[in-house]
């Protein structure tokens, strides 16, 4: 494969997961975070201009640098995200009234997603880099 082509791809992909990443911010079965990271990836393998941008952005720019660094998150935003998660799949299952499958696969979903978020290392500012 040619390094344009790689690149191609790569942008391609950074643009999509960054954009799925945007509809999660509304979506409450859409995850932010993991599409940003992907999209973040992504654009340091096509465009350094927009893995900056996604590194510097004001909203979720400390989280990525530090996923860089380290893989790992702070536990105030692991409690914004349990949050948001909890908030957004409650409302989701109230919505889908009368629909026990729908409801079930939301609840599972919602549970999945919090296991995986709190089994991710919390970020400790004494750690050296």
């Amino acid at each position: 494969m040619t390094k344009s082509l790689k690149q191609s791809i790569f942008f391609v992909l950074g643009s999509l997961f960054f954009i799925l990443g945007l509809i999660g911010v509304l979506v409450p079965i859409l995850p932010t975070t993991p599409f940003m990271i992907l999209s973040a990836a992504c654009f340091a393998e096509s465009s350094p201009r927009f893995h900056k941008m996604l590194l510097n952005n004001r909203w979720f720019g400390d989280d990525l640098r530090r996923w860089e660094r380290s893989k790992t998150m702070k536990r105030a935003t692991k409690k914004r995200a349990t949050w948001i998660i909890v908030i957004t799949f409650t409302l989701s299952i109230s919505l889908l009234w009368g629909n026990t499958i729908w409801q079930l696969v939301l609840l599972l979903t919602a549970i999945l997603l919090l296991f995986f978020l709190w089994r991710i290392a919390e970020y400790d500012k004494n750690d050296k880099f």
